[in-house]
């Protein structure tokens, strides 16, 4: 392929951005991709190229690229005015069809991110609690927040250490972390931190390292040992939540949190990001609580707009039921073409999620960082030439849309398969 256009505007581009680009995945070696416009399952380049897309934003675009039904709710609000600082009738609707979709959300707090829904829910929970700790699942990514910014340990009562220059040490000294799909840790750390452990926050699929799945029975066993000691159990679902199902990895897995942060899928695109727990928990925040959470865009119209369009979309049109069969599919081709070429790598995910992992599966972040990332990076690249576009790291999940077609599948295993030989 040829992308000239897109190596120059790289090398102006880090003359004004940090390394030339304004998040880090982004910074594809040995230059990125500049996108000029998105339709349905493709990207077009500046340089005239088409890929097929499985980044799909990380995540949100679960309907493909510009749909017509979010386009249309945005443009309508759009000729209504796009910010009032005031309340409005949308964020009322949008509440209503999120509580009867979750039954562990009693009510919401709308946020613009996932970030800002990670860090004030973790707040409300430790002002509900009177708690300082939290433990979180190593390898789990909850936003760029100073708390969350933890290195992975080996033991399985870690203490947190800050992962970013600029974090001090302070603010990380009541992050927990332990080891995924395993209850024993977890039970430790609650055991040993008992009188102040406020929450545990996790994502119920690890979806920044994978997709890893939970054992059989491991959600249900958090839940039993966090209400045996009032330990307020928050789902990460700004990737699973309306992904997985309507009412995302806890209808799937038919568990139950106390608290639930979502965002990407709902938004459509759009920028959005929800706090929901149980009554009692979530009415600790401003202004009926002490709990402080404020911002200009919390129930932003147009994601409001965006965020009803969506849900409205995925009833109508029985979203989950066609890209879930899409994502069984292929996977399982992918599996079989694995074992054809005799190679020792492994296929993960669920639903609409799916990854190559360059060793053997996954059951945590430790074992992830087994996986031959050297071989991954080559092999992203040759896709990537092939217009196949995959998220640049093993440790990225790669998502399926309702836009992605049987042609598109199609092409995508054939070039894996040449790929991967």
């Amino acid at each position: 392929m040829n992308t000239e256009r897109s190596r120059k505007l790289f090398e102006e581009a880090k003359k004004v951005l940090p390394g030339g680009v304004s998040s880090p995945v982004r910074a594809i070696k040995p230059y990125p991709f500049y996108a000029k416009r998105a339709e349905g399952s493709k990207i077009l380049d500046i340089d005239g190229n088409e890929y097929i897309d499985y980044v799909m934003g990380y995540g949100p675009l679960l309907l493909g690229h510009n749909h017509p039904a979010i386009k249309e709710a945005v443009e309508r609000q759009f000729s209504d005015g796009w910010l009032y600082g005031t309340p409005t009738e949308l964020e009322v609707r949008l509440a209503r069809e999120i509580i009867k979709l979750y039954p562990g959300i009693d009510m919401v707090r709308f946020v613009s991110t996932g970030t800002e829904a990670t860090m004030g829910a973790l707040r409300a929970a430790r002002g509900f609690t009177g708690r300082n700790r939290f433990i979180k699942i190593e390898g789990g990514f909850h936003g760029a927040h100073d708390a969350a910014l933890v290195k992975a340990g080996s033991g399985a009562t870690t203490l947190g250490i800050p992962n970013s220059a600029g974090v001090p040490a302070d603010f990380t000294k009541n992050t927990l972390q332990v080891p995924y799909n395993d209850i024993e840790a977890m039970i430790e750390a609650i055991e040993a931190y008992k009188e102040d452990v406020a929450a545990v926050i996790m994502e119920p699929v690890l979806g920044n390292i994978g997709p890893i799945l939970p054992d059989e029975g491991y959600l249900k066993d958090v839940r039993a040992v966090t209400e045996e000691n009032d330990v307020v159990l928050i789902f990460d679902e700004v990737i699973t939540g309306f992904r997985l199902a309507m009412g995302g990895a806890q209808e799937y897995y038919g568990i139950k949190s106390d608290m639930t942060t979502l965002g990407k899928v709902l938004g459509g695109g759009f920028h959005i990001g929800v706090i929901g727990g149980r009554r009692e928990i979530m009415e600790k925040i401003s202004p009926s609580g002490p709990v402080y959470q404020a911002g200009t865009f919390n129930g932003s119209p147009v994601s409001m707009s965006a965020g009803l369009a969506v849900i409205d979309t995925l009833k109508k049109e029985k979203v989950h039921e066609k890209v879930n069969r899409s994502g069984d599919s292929l996977r399982s081709r992918l599996s079989d073409m694995i074992a054809d070429l005799g190679l020792d790598y492994s296929v993960s995910g669920i639903s609409s999620m799916f990854k190559v992992f360059f060793g053997d599966m996954p059951r945590n972040y430790q074992d992830a960082l087994k996986c031959d990332t050297e071989k991954f990076n080559v092999f992203f690249r040759k896709m990537l030439s092939e217009g196949i576009f995959l998220p640049p790291s093993q440790y990225e999940t790669n998502f399926l849309s309702l836009a992605h077609s049987e042609d598109d599948i199609d092409m995508t295993v054939e070039a894996y398969q040449r790929n991967l030989k």
